[in-house]
C-alpha cells in the first residue's frame, strides 16, 4: 500500500467515524423524542431506557452505514478536489480511478462488516429490544416462546402452536390449539389452516374440532369456517413472534424453506431475506458515488453544496428502497426485484456519473 493510499484512507476512515457518531447520536435523539410518551405513561426507570437505546444501536449503525460511506467519500475527495491534489495526482500520471481504489476496497470490507453485524449482532439486540418494550417497560406476559420456527403460546384457555403469525395482517396460520383440564389432560383440540382477526374476533377457516370425551371414542367435527372465542387479541403474540429483523440470514432461510414446504406464501420473508444482503451492499455503491460528486466539485466548487446533494442522495436511497421493499411484499413485483431494485437504480445512476468524470 502505498503512502498516497494510505493517506486517503486515513481521512476517510476519519471522516467514517465522525459521521457515523453522529447520525447516530443525532437518530438516538430523535427516537427518544418519539418514545418519551411511551417511556413517561409506563413508568420507565432509567435503566430501562438506557437499554432500550444501547440494543438501538446495532439496528442504526447498520441503517446509517451507507449514507455515512456516501458522505465520507464525498468529503474525502471533496477536501482533495479544493486543495488540487486531485490535479496534481493526475498530472504525475496517477488516474482518478487509481485513487479510489484503496476507498472502494475499503468500502467492500465496510459492507462484508455491516452484513456481519446484521448477521450476528442485530438479530439479538433487536430480540431484546422487544423484550425490553414489550415485557419490562409495557410489562406484557411472556407467555410463549419461538422455537423451532414456531410459536408456542401458553394461553388463558389452552396451549396454541401456530406455524406463522403475520402481525401486520393479524393473521395466523398453520394452528393447532390444545384445551387441557385441571389434571392436564387433552379435552379439545383445534386445527385450522387459518386463523384472522375480524372486527374484533379470530375468525377459523378449514378447521377440524375433536373433543375427548371421558371414557368414549373422540369426536370430530369439520367446518369451512367459525369464529373462534380467544381471549388473546394480535397485538399478545407480538411479543413471541420473531420478525425478521430478529433473524440472521441462515436462520431466516431455514424459516422460509420451513413454512414454504407447509404450503404457506413466504414472500414476505423472501424480499427480508434478499433486502439483507442487498442493503449492505450498497455500500459499496455509495462510496462510488461519493467520488463522482466530490469530482464535480472542481468544475462547481463548494463542499458545501456536495455535501448537500450527498444527503439528499443518501436518504433518496432509503425512500426508495423502503418502496420497492413494499412493492415485493405486497406482490406487485417479485422478491429478488423488490429488495434489489434500488441497488440496480442507484448502480445504474452511479456508472453513468462515472463516464462523465475526467480520469
Amino acid at each position: 500500500m502505498s503512502i498516497i493510499d494510505r493517506y486517503i484512507l486515513k481521512e476517510f476512515a476519519r471522516n467514517l467515524v465522525l459521521i457515523l457518531v453522529s447520525l447516530i447520536v443525532l437518530y438516538l435523539i430523535v427516537d427518544f423524542f418519539q418514545r418519551i410518551r411511551m417511556f413517561i405513561s409506563n413508568g420507565a426507570t432509567l435503566s430501562q431506557m438506557f437499554s432500550y437505546f444501547i440494543y438501538s444501536i446495532p439496528m442504526i449503525l447498520v441503517q446509517m452505514t451507507p449514507v455515512s460511506v456516501l458522505l465520507s467519500s464525498l468529503i474525502t475527495f471533496g477536501i482533495l478536489s479544493k486543495n488540487c491534489e486531485l490535479v496534481a495526482l493526475r498530472a504525475a500520471g496517477t488516474s482518478l480511478y487509481r485513487v479510489a481504489l484503496p476507498l472502494v476496497l475499503f468500502s467492500m470490507a465496510i459492507a462484508l462488516f455491516s452484513f456481519m453485524v446484521g448477521e450476528f449482532m442485530t438479530p439479538y439486540s433487536n430480540q431484546r429490544l422487544k423484550h425490553i418494550k414489550y415485557v419490562e417497560i409495557q410489562n406484557r406476559q411472556q407467555m410463549g416462546t419461538f422455537k423451532q420456527s414456531q410459536i408456542w403460546y401458553r394461553g388463558k384457555e389452552g396451549i396454541y402452536n401456530f406455524a406463522v403469525f403475520d402481525p401486520h395482517e393479524a393473521v395466523i396460520r398453520g394452528i393447532k390449539i390444545n384445551y387441557l383440564d385441571s389434571s392436564m389432560d387433552l379435552v379439545r383440540r383445534i386445527d385450522a389452516a387459518e386463523g384472522r382477526w375480524i372486527d374484533g374476533a379470530w375468525v377459523f377457516y378449514d378447521l377440524m374440532i375433536t373433543t375427548f370425551p371421558e371414557g368414549d371414542f373422540p369426536v370430530v367435527e369439520t367446518m369451512r369456517s367459525s369464529v373462534i372465542n380467544l381471549p388473546e387479541k394480535p397485538q399478545d403474540f407480538l411479543v413471541v413472534q420473531r420478525e425478521p429483523d430478529e433473524m440472521g440470514f441462515g436462520e431466516l432461510k431455514g424459516y422460509i424453506h420451513k413454512i414454504r414446504s407447509e404450503g404457506y406464501d413466504a414472500t414476505r420473508y423472501l424480499v427480508d431475506l434478499h433486502g439483507k444482503v442487498a442493503f449492505p451492499l450498497v455500500i459499496i455503491i455509495m462510496g462510488s458515488l461519493g467520488l463522482c460528486f466530490a469530482a464535480g466539485l472542481e468544475r462547481s466548487g463548494g463542499i458545501a453544496q456536495g455535501i448537500g446533494i450527498g444527503v439528499v442522495t443518501g436518504f433518496s436511497y432509503w425512500l426508495l428502497f423502503a418502496f420497492t421493499v413494499s412493492l415485493g411484499k405486497s406482490g406487485v413485483l417479485p422478491p429478488v426485484m423488490g429488495a434489489w431494485a434500488a441497488n440496480a437504480i442507484f448502480l445504474a445512476g452511479t456508472l453513468m456519473l462515472l463516464r462523465w468524470v475526467r480520469t
